[in-house]
């Protein structure tokens, strides 16, 4: 995959949004994207169960050739300097628009689940890949994930995306013990037709592992982490069969959000211009 050159290193862009001490703005150079892979290295491999190759264990990042061609969004916080004299990045969201997978290798979800009739049957429309979600553990509050989210719904203004598309993750690798959150997407957020997305048969597990009046709604609710039930609250379907990712120790589902589709709650909730949080 060829290299894309970020801007010089003393370019710093705008803020998307701003909450007391916390922004939320793109990465504009290579320092910053190593910093976001540095965090998800901590997020993914430390305090999770990802596994490390001997690349990431030595960099202590985590990383892959699509960080290269994609926009990096990061959280930072100004009351924490680094030695660098520089905030501390406690949040990072991967952001890659259709425009630019189509013109080296697609999306990184093609790697689990069958994209391409789901793209055809919407060919007029502009998708955007979100993934590699992470935020440090202290950070973990309403706050910063509105900021995450003001800062995705500028940039989906920006760019005038229609949909967004990305896998969400379930922790642990055998589908058993996962069935009640399995089967509540199933049965409760799975995608109508039009835009539904199948995980590739060679990877498939299946999703309804309970019936639909076995299911404690409640409870269910209970076992999806904060990210995937915040996506439901949005207006997010659900693809069609789940798939184990056993390097990052997860369970992951196909997420499509249209844009028609989000709750016009929350539209409102960030302005339908994203000035909410404007800095």
């Amino acid at each position: 995959m060829p290299r894309v050159l970020l801007p010089a290193p003393h370019s710093v862009a705008p803020p998307l949004g701003r909450m007391g001490a916390l922004e939320v703005r793109l990465a504009t150079t290579q320092r910053e994207v190593k910093k976001a892979q540095r965090l998800r290295y901590k997020v993914f491999y430390e305090e999770m169960s990802a596994i490390a190759d001997i690349q990431a264990q030595v960099s202590r990042r985590d990383r892959d050739a699509f960080d290269a061609i994609c926009d990096h969004l990061l959280v930072l916080d100004h009351d924490t300097i680094t030695r660098s004299g520089e905030p501390a990045i406690v949040g990072t969201y991967r952001l890659l628009r259709q425009d630019v997978a189509e013109r080296y290798s697609g999306f990184y979800t093609a790697n689990e689940f069958d994209l391409a009739p789901l793209l055809e049957r919407h060919r007029g429309l502009r998708f955007l890949e979100l993934g590699r979600s992470c935020v440090l553990a202290p950070y973990r509050s309403k706050r910063t994930v509105e900021l995450l989210w003001h800062g995705i719904w500028s940039y989906v203004l920006s760019h005038r995306i229609d949909v967004m598309i990305g896998c969400a993750s379930l922790e642990g690798t055998d589908p058993e013990r996962l069935a009640l959150p399995l089967a509540f997407l199933h049965h409760n957020a799975r995608a109508p037709e039009e835009w539904r997305v199948g995980a590739l048969p060679a990877r498939r597990v299946a999703m309804d592992r309970l019936p639909a009046e076995a299911i404690n709604s409640k409870a269910a609710l209970q076992a999806m982490p904060p990210l995937m039930k915040g996506y439901l609250r949005i207006g997010a379907f659900v693809g069609d069969g789940a798939v184990v990712d056993r390097q990052f120790g997860t369970t992951d589902v196909m997420i499509v959000l249209p844009v028609s589709a989000i709750n016009a709650r929350y539209v409102n909730h960030y302005g339908a211009e994203a000035t909410r949080y404007a800095a």
